[in-house]
């Protein structure tokens, strides 16, 4: 039987926590004094009084988490932030239904970047703050769920990233507190030098704040309803996919480099391939597209740069609308959202790892069909890979691509075209935010898609930011058994 004291005792934390994080936006609204701060009041001092009195009572409950509580644990507190965090745009000036404000939530904490709302630039700050809030924390949970909670699950071949025993990294730093400490403070530290260069560079103190939040965890979400166009300048692109490109980065990696191993950052087999793959999809882009696209050679190069690095990172800002450039660039902007960044990092996808342990498993199987006998290894970051990692990856995208599948068909039973299906569905699964077509393309956005549609993309926002098999698993019922 399971022991549901010590969720109940996560669970009241996380009330708790979201309470707190809701007295920002309430100060925010104060300061540019507008009535909606009232909205926040009620639910502070219910989430406050409900999740202290989980606490409380919970408060001698020995935290030993077994494989079975790991897994409800990070659904069940993923699920429970997303209906918390969803409460403020039902009861602030957005009046959004109860499915609009919980698709805006979800798409929010899975950093997904999809939106229903159509009058960013007229809705109050606090609302516009607390939705890159959500991304801003969505990004920092799911690295530290990538380090901690992943690799003990043995999800999708993260045991590679396990912090301890022989894991390369442990030299580094051998204790998990430590790495995700180190980690939380890279990944302020970069929030905040973020923050100063957007607004150095003719950001207003609000839109540098909120983008700052948004860019760094890849979520996407704007203050205004042109994105990155409304700015109408190139040192902001500039700066934003600098960014972007961190974000993509295993946060890992960026905790143990200073300047004396620099190098470090380009011997990580993830993020060489990331970089061969972001750069050849930039110069294909900018053969075909730069005669589509506006300004001198440099400008050109930035805005088509921009567009590409925020598809494969999931961030999905807009500084133009892509779709104008030709089909190929909307086939390879779909290509892209299924890769992703790399593991470890704030973005979606499939994850670059994934690709490279799923090619050297190929590699190894066409070997033996010529010499059956012949005993091969592969590595990857200088650890071996092993049959069960080679069969974790193998089944993720199976799964992976049978979710996105099965999400675009019953996407179709509302009557949307071909076209908003499939890219709905990619970009759901890989919490990209915009897709393609007139509806949800650049120019668009998820409002005018059914009930029904948006509780499809929500399941799918979810299973893809949780890696699927999280989620799946809770389906058995051997799990439920003693």
């Amino acid at each position: 039987m399971l022991n549901f004291r010590p969720i109940a005792l996560v669970g009241g934390t996380v009330v708790c926590a979201v309470g707190f994080l809701l007295i920002i936006p309430m100060v925010t609204e104060l300061i540019y004094r507008t009535g909606s701060w009232q909205s926040y009041f009620v639910p502070i001092l219910l989430y406050l009084i409900v999740g202290g009195s989980l606490l409380i009572t919970n408060k001698n409950v020995e935290l030993k988490i077994t494989i079975k509580q790991a897994f409800l644990i990070t659904v069940l507190s993923w699920i429970l932030l997303s209906i918390l965090c969803a409460v403020p745009f039902i009861y602030t000036e957005t009046e959004l239904s109860v499915v609009d404000a919980f698709f805006e939530s979800m798409s929010g904490i899975t950093t997904t970047g999809a939106t229903v709302l159509n009058n960013l630039d007229d809705l109050p700050k606090g609302i516009l703050l607390w939705r890159a809030l959500l991304q801003w924390l969505g990004g920092i949970g799911i690295i530290v769920i990538a380090f901690v909670i992943l690799p003990f699950l043995r999800i999708g071949g993260m045991q590679l990233f396990h912090l301890e025993g022989d894991d390369p990294y442990d030299k580094f730093l051998p204790k998990i507190s430590s790495v995700v400490v180190k980690i939380i403070i890279v990944y302020s530290s970069l929030t905040v030098i973020l923050f100063l260069l957007y607004y150095l560079n003719s950001m207003t103190l609000f839109d540098a704040i909120a983008h700052s939040l948004t860019t760094i965890s890849t979520g996407g979400f704007s203050t205004h309803n042109n994105s990155f166009a409304y700015f109408q300048n190139t040192a902001i692109l500039n700066i934003s996919i600098i960014f972007m490109i961190l974000g993509s980065f295993p946060f890992l990696v960026l905790a143990q480099m200073n300047i004396s191993n620099f190098s470090s950052l380009l011997r990580d087999h993830q993020i060489r391939l990331f970089l061969y793959i972001l750069i050849s999809a930039i110069t294909l882009v900018f053969y075909f597209a730069r005669p589509y696209v506006e300004g001198n050679y440099l400008e050109q190069l930035s805005i088509i740069s921009f567009n590409t690095i925020s598809i494969i990172s999931g961030t999905g800002y807009v500084s133009n609308n892509f779709e104008n450039w030709g089909n190929y660039a909307s086939v390879l902007f779909l290509l892209l959202m299924f890769i992703g960044g790399c593991a470890g990092s704030t973005t979606g996808g499939l994850k670059i790892f994934r690709f490279q342990i799923l090619f050297k498993y190929i590699h190894l199987h066409l070997k033996k069909m010529l010499q059956p006998h012949i005993v091969m290894t592969a590595q990857f970051n200088g650890k071996n890979v092993n049959d069960s990692t080679f069969e974790s990856v193998v089944i993720f995208f199976f799964v992976y691509i049978l979710t996105f599948a099965m999400s675009a068909l019953f996407l179709s039973f509302s009557g949307l075209d071909f076209l908003t299906c499939i890219s709905a569905a990619a970009s759901s699964i890989s919490n990209v935010g915009p897709g393609l077509g007139e509806i949800i393309g650049p120019d668009g956005n998820y409002s005018s898609l059914s009930n029904y549609s948006k509780l499809i993309l929500i399941i799918t926002m979810f299973l893809g930011r949780l890696e699927m098999l999280t989620i799946f698993v809770l389906i058995l019922p051997s799990f439920w058994k003693n």
